[in-house]
């Protein structure tokens, strides 16, 4: 059953379930947030009890997969056919993968995660705190959260959509890489219970999000002019971040998109060179060269650690929080990808939304950190106040030691607050075009009041997780929560998905269809005609 929207029609088996789930998700954080945390408490620690080993291991295979993919003869696969037509240039395709990727993060944690593992260690593993083994536990972590496997997971999903979409011709969406398993199912109950799924995931994804941004914007205003940060200017912060970025997202992705991934990316070559120059140029090269060989070294050990016999908390806290936000991102981020990659090879997918964008993320977290580590045992306190004011404070006392501070802070606000409206409209894009009929068109805009009616929804539910913890825990551990919540059923079907999308273009001749039409099997006729329905 669908309902038109000027061009599209809702896909009420989308739009409506989630609808439901979410409102009352709403509801009971303002009603009664106690209940609303213990509920994400509970499927939290149920996902890391059960099923951390799952966490650790599938992002080494996904990682393998697209390495795989890259280098053998299917990366010379052009999606779309060879007559197909790129629709951006190498630097926008880059500047988008990059910013609807990690690139919030990076302005984040770039200074808190490094400092956090130095100087808080897990204690399970003996490191003293502050010591050169600590700084090299640190930075090796952070780099494996912060670089290839996250972007893998993407990159896994978004090739797999691509090719099931441009070469096979199937609808524009995440279960059509299933089509292998449910054939013709795909456009009926099987995809709108995947469909269902990813967008709930997603949704609390950048939820999860909405709440870290709004929290550093927050913390650095009361900071650069001393209003009083908490509920009311969070709320506040949320509502501006989510008018610009339904405005962006409104206009589409050759406007409004293109424009703030074009911007975005630039101010943070600008930033990072500033602290590059202006920082301890020297120490930066030789602690990011060591930490590079750390992190290769190591890369296997720390990718699979659970602490099973001392039963260290830690791994749920980092590790799985990183692993289960970036997959319930990656379908829909998959998707995102997707949309702008045809004409390209795979090759060149994943070059530049795996390999540039992870090692863009390596330089970058090695100048932030190395840079970071440097002033705090120089004197500068950064952690210090980390542990005082929250982890959102620590970028702000960073820039002091830095020339222009108060200069260079409000650019940071400005950075922060256009990364998130970046990630957030390529993702609210999405999610619009999930629950219309604009899913079955890759170059179909989805309506405005769609995009609207979830950028509305994804931000209510950052405020309420932000306020619902009742002090229990942090407001940087609620976003950490509702990321486990969000990923934890997306893990199981991007094992799937992964594996089908590999079964379907190493199998080209049974799914290309624009390539290999006289051979390809997949019943494109009857989808298109389900799909109009």
């Amino acid at each position: 059953m669908k309902e038109r929207i000027g061009n599209a029609k809702l896909r009420m088996s989308i739009f409506m379930p989630m609808s439901i789930i979410f409102l009352l998700a709403i509801l009971t954080g303002i009603v009664a947030p106690e209940a609303f945390f213990n509920a994400e408490n509970s499927i939290a620690e149920f996902a890391f009890v059960n099923f951390g080993w799952l966490f650790q291991i599938s992002g080494n295979i996904f990682l393998f997969m697209c390495l795989y993919l890259m280098f053998s003869k299917y990366g010379n696969i052009k999606l779309g056919g060879k007559d197909a037509k790129p629709e951006l240039s190498y630097w926008n395709w880059f500047a988008i993968s990059l910013c609807a990727g990690i690139g919030t993060g990076i302005l984040f944690w770039g200074v808190v995660e490094p400092l956090t593992h130095m100087y808080a260690p897990p204690e399970v593993l003996g490191l003293t705190p502050g010591s050169e083994g600590a700084a090299m536990f640190s930075m090796t972590q952070t780099l494996i959260h912060w670089t290839y496997i996250p972007y893998a997971m993407y990159a896994i999903a978004g090739v797999g959509i691509a090719y099931a979409v441009y070469n096979a011709k199937l609808p524009f969406q995440v279960s059509s890489t299933l089509y292998p398993i449910f054939g013709k199912k795909i456009q009926g109950t099987v995809g709108a219970i995947v469909d269902n799924v990813c967008l709930f995931a997603i949704a609390g994804g950048v939820a999860a999000i909405l709440g870290v941004g709004t929290m550093q914007i927050g913390s650095g205003l009361n900071i650069l002019t001393g209003i009083q940060t908490g509920k009311m200017l969070w709320t506040l912060i949320v509502a501006l971040i989510v008018a610009t970025y339904i405005i962006s997202s409104y206009t589409g992705l050759q406007k409004g998109i293109r424009w703030l991934s074009d911007n975005n990316a630039k101010l943070f070559l600008v930033m990072m060179t500033f602290v590059f120059i202006f920082g301890p140029t020297r120490f930066i090269l030789n602690f990011g060269t060591q930490s590079t060989g750390h992190f290769i070294q190591n890369f296997f050990e720390r990718t699979h650690f659970l602490s099973p016999i001392d039963g260290s908390p830690w791994p749920r806290w980092w590790p799985i929080y990183y692993w289960a936000i970036w997959l319930a991102y990656a379908p829909l981020s998959g998707m995102f990808f997707a949309r702008i990659s045809k004409g390209r090879t795979i090759k060149e997918f994943m070059m530049v939304n795996l390999i540039l964008p992870a090692t863009f993320g390596l330089i970058c977290f090695s100048v932030f950190g190395g840079s970071a580590i440097h002033l705090q045992m120089n004197g500068a306190q950064i952690f210090e106040a980390m542990q005082a004011s929250g982890n959102e404070v620590a970028v702000f006392t960073f820039l002091k030691s830095f020339p222009a501070s108060g200069l260079t802070s409000w650019i940071y606000i400005v950075a922060i607050f256009v990364s998130i409206v970046t990630l957030a409209d390529s993702m609210t894009s999405t999610i619009s075009s999930l629950s219309t009929s604009a899913h079955n068109n890759a170059e179909e805009e989805a309506p405005g009041k769609v995009k609207i009616f979830w950028g509305v929804v994804m931000s209510s539910l950052a405020i309420i997780n932000l306020l619902s913890t009742g002090g229990k825990i942090s407001g940087i551990d609620a976003t950490k929560q509702i990321s486990t919540v969000a990923g934890f059923p997306i893990l199981f079907f991007m094992v799937l998905m992964a594996c089908t999308s590999m079964y379907m273009i190493m199998k080209q001749e049974k799914f290309d269809v624009v390539n290999c039409p006289e051979t390809a099997k997949v019943e494109i006729d009857e989808l298109a005609e389900g799909a109009s329905e």
